[in-house]
Parts: C-alpha cells; structure tokens; sequence
C-alpha cells in the first residue's frame, strides 16, 4: 500500500497581493520540505464576489499557476480546488468587512472541502489569510494538527495587528482625532503619529476597526504567523513580538519571517521592450489620479530635472472598482504640452526624451529589476516594497490606504530605505508638485538623506537575497515551519509523515 502524502491546505482571499504572494510560500515550503515530495498543497480558491472583472483577473492567476504546475512535470505537487460561490453581504461599510464576512459564509464551504479531501492527502496543517480567522475553528474542529496565519504584510504592520485591541481601550475617542503632538506606542517602532495608521482604524466605531481588531485576537489562537519579511529587514519589530511586547504578556505568536516572497514570471518580454527604454530613474505606479493631481505630479517630475517612467491609469469604469486605461490624448489628466516637452527627441536641446507615461498596466518587477531604475516612487503596498528592496532601488513613499500609511512612516523612520515625503492625509493623500520634485531629487542624489537612503537600499539588496539562499535566515525559516508542520503531524496526526524530515 503506497504511503499517504499528507498536504498542506492554503486558503487566500481573492486580491492577487493576497492569492499570488501565498502561493509563492506554499511552492517554497514544498522545496523546503525535502525537494517537494514530502507534502503537497492544496489550494481552496474562493470566488471573488465584488465584479466579473476581479473574478477573471482571479482565473487568470490561477490558470497560470496550473499550467506552471503542468510545465513541472510532477516536481510540483499543488492541486486548486475552487469553493462554490456564496451570496455576499451588500451592507457592509468597507473592504475588510467585506472580505471577513464572505470568509465566514465560506465556512461549511470550506469544512466540506477539507473533509472531502482524499484519504491519500491527509491535512497535515492549514495556512490561512490574515483576513481568515474566523475559519482557525474550522480547522480546530476538524482536528487539522495545525494552523497558521500567512501575513502578506510587514511586521510592523503585524506588530499593530497585535496592539490593536489594546490599543482600542487605551485611547479615547477617535484615532483620527488624537491631538497633532500625540504619538501612538507600537512595540519595536519609533513613536508613531496618529495619520500614519492604518486607513479601516481611524474610526474606532466603525465596523472596520472592529474586524481589524479581531483579527489580531484571533492570531494568538494559530500555532504561529508566517510573515513576508526578513529577519535582516525588521529586527526591531520582530524582536518585540517576539519579546510578547505586542501581546500585553500573553504569549506571543510563534513567527516564521521568510521574505522576501517574490516570483518572476517569464511574461511581459513584450511590453518591457515598449517601455523598457524608459525605465530610468523614476516609476510612479498608481491606482487612479484626479486631474488636479496628475497635474501636480507632471509639474512635479517635469521639475525634477530626472529621466523618469510614469504609470498613469484612469478612473475606474461605472460599476468598477479596477483602473482604466489613461485617456492621455483627452487633454484632461495632463498639462497642456506636457507630452510634447518630456517626450521628444532624445537629441533636442530643449530638454525633450526624459520620460514617457504609459497609460496601461506595466510589469512592475521587470522594471524595477532594469539597471537603468534608479528611483521608485510608490504607494507602499507591502509587495512592492519587497520588490523594490530586492533590487536595491530606494524609494519616496506616497501611501493611499490600508496598512500603506503605516509602511511609509517604517520605511522612512525604521528601515531607512525612503525619503521623507509630505502627503497630505486630509486632502485625499494630496502631494503637491514642489513636494515631488523635492522628494525625487533628494531620493536621486541630492542631499544627505538621498545618499544614507540609497546606501541602505543597496546593503537591503544584499540582505534579501542572502535571507532566501541555503543558510540564510528566510530560508532556515521556512525549514523551521516545515519541520514544525511534521512534528505536529508525529503527534496528532498520520503516522507516515514522522520521518518525512529524517535527513536532517
């Protein structure tokens, strides 16, 4: 009788921040585990609610992913299972709400999967989604010998999902209405202004705050955290949660820091060659602009005397929440003559040829991997700081929302790898041109700050590429989970999986 390959059951939501950075995770701990034969994983794909457009962006992920398992030729054992649909609730009051309440309709949905895997995959642990807690019962009932969380995140930010309930009683009132001087205590940052929290918690009373707030309750009941970060990144902040700093002297989580999480698909060969001659010195990468600010922000690198690759999308179509393709010949987002004065000849002695903006998706990793790429201006989405720090490109930070705002204040005041840059919160994240061009001139050699910045990018470089290497600690990590998922499986669960990891 053929031995049992016990698998591990990932369970993202749907944002491709959210589905691709797990997926990732669960193909390294597969080559973790002893060449990818001593698990498996399986993939419960829950369907997207919000638009046929998320749901088909959605598919196309995962249909790659399938066919990259395919192309492996049974050197990578992943299966997806895709959960029926559920009805989503239609008076939620934002995104996290949303997300947690689906994931909570999900629940027979996903007990039915789990149960119903064959007996030839038994569960030997499940990793769920930051937004998935409500479904670590699930698992406990089902006797799964373990449970994680995957952060997609940083460890600051965790270090705040973990202070938040606290945080909800120590202060009263509102966050948003802290006096300008106060600062908010989270454990292994510097003392943190009350506008650079996370966007869903500035109002305690909404319902926003609340599930945030629960989630960080329920990451004590998981058997540890999986975070995409590096131990060389955040020493500080995962020190302190470490310490139980973070945890009021409950025990703190066990963490498992193996960032940076990042693939490179071979695509995009062909639209890197279109703008793959502009990849010099800037990147501005964006959801959608008002004109008056794509007006600010063409004044801004105009100004700034840089070569630079702008990424401008237009606003989302009626019904829609994704960017459009920018109209860049309707005269409204953009100066009058602005194209015409940055994008000329290369040889015109009037300055011409220093950027180009491109109106439609780009394929950001390639782009910041390009040599040219001296620069990135960025919203701070977690993923797009790991790549940037990847490939050692210092950045100035222009957060919008979620967990953005808090990233920005820890690239800038903890890991020293951006500029400082005045966004106005209370204006709708508002930069002005004069701030931008400020920012990119410091952030491309201006002053002390530009170099100490550009410095710590490129020694960051080193550092994210040495964690994930054989004895690097990402990879020792990841090795430690593996060998944690087996131990619990020794002692709850099949009786096979007790020498998966023997050749240690």
């Amino acid at each position: 009788m053929a031995m049992a390959t016990p698998t591990i059951v990932l369970l993202p939501v749907w944002g491709a921040g959210h589905l691709m950075p797990m997926l990732e995770a669960g193909k390294r701990l597969l080559a973790s585990s002893g060449g990818g034969h001593a698990f498996s994983v399986t993939v419960l794909v829950m369907p997207p609610p919000p638009t046929e457009q998320q749901a088909s962006e959605v598919d196309g992920h995962i249909r790659r992913a399938e066919e990259e398992v395919a192309a492996a030729a049974g050197d990578l054992d992943v299966r997806f299972q895709r959960l029926p649909a559920v009805d989503p609730p239609t008076d939620h009051q934002g995104p996290v709400e949303f997300i947690s309440r689906v994931v909570e309709l999900h629940a027979p949905n996903v007990r039915a999967a789990i149960s119903g895997l064959p007996p030839a995959s038994p569960v030997a642990a499940v990793v769920l989604d930051l937004f998935c807690t409500p479904l670590i019962d699930v698992a406990r009932d089902l006797a799964v010998p373990s449970t994680y969380v995957y952060f997609t995140c940083n460890a600051a930010a965790l270090s705040f999902f973990l202070r938040l309930p606290a945080l909800c009683d120590e202060v009263a009132g509102e966050f948003v209405d802290m006096d300008g001087g106060a600062a908010v205590d989270i454990s292994g940052l510097p003392p943190v202004p009350p506008l650079s929290l996370l966007t869903p918690v500035m109002e305690k009373t909404k319902p926003e705050c609340a599930w945030y707030s629960y989630h960080g309750r329920r990451f004590a009941d998981a058997d540890g955290i999986v975070v995409n970060t590096a131990a060389e990144l955040e020493p500080g902040v995962l020190s302190a949660i470490a310490a139980g700093r973070c945890t009021h002297g409950n025990a703190p989580p066990r963490l498992y820091a193996i960032g940076p999480v990042i693939s490179f698909p071979r695509r995009h060969r062909r639209r890197i060659h279109a703008c793959g001659g502009w990849t010099r010195n800037h990147r501005r990468r964006a959801g959608f602009l008002t004109a008056a600010q794509a007006h600010e922000v063409a004044h801004g690198l105009e100004r700034s005397g840089h070569r630079f690759l702008w990424v401008l999308r237009g606003p989302p179509a009626p019904g829609t929440r994704s960017p459009t393709d920018a109209d860049l010949a309707g005269g409204e987002l953009l100066p009058e003559g602005f194209l015409d004065a940055v994008t000329g000849d290369d040889n015109d002695d009037g300055g011409g040829g220093r950027g180009m903006v491109w109106p439609t998706t780009a394929p950001q990793k390639e782009i910041l991997a390009h040599a040219a790429v001296g620069g990135f201006v960025t919203h701070c989405g977690w993923n797009s700081v790991m790549e940037s720090l990847w490939c050692g490109v210092p950045m100035a930070p222009w957060p919008m929302y979620a967990e953005q705002h808090l990233n920005a204040f820890a690239m800038v005041g903890a890991m020293g790898v951006a500029v400082s840059m005045e966004v106005d919160r209370k204006k709708g994240n508002f930069v002005e041109a004069a701030e931008l061009e400020r920012a990119v001139r410091e952030m491309m050699g201006g002053g002390d700050e530009g170099r100490k910045v550009r410095e710590k990018a490129a020694a960051m470089k080193v550092a994210c590429r040495n964690a994930v290497v054989d004895g690097g600690s990402s990879a020792a990590a990841l090795r430690r989970l593996a060998g944690d998922i087996v131990s619990r499986c020794a002692m709850n669960g099949p009786n096979e999986v007790g020498a998966l990891l023997s050749d240690d």
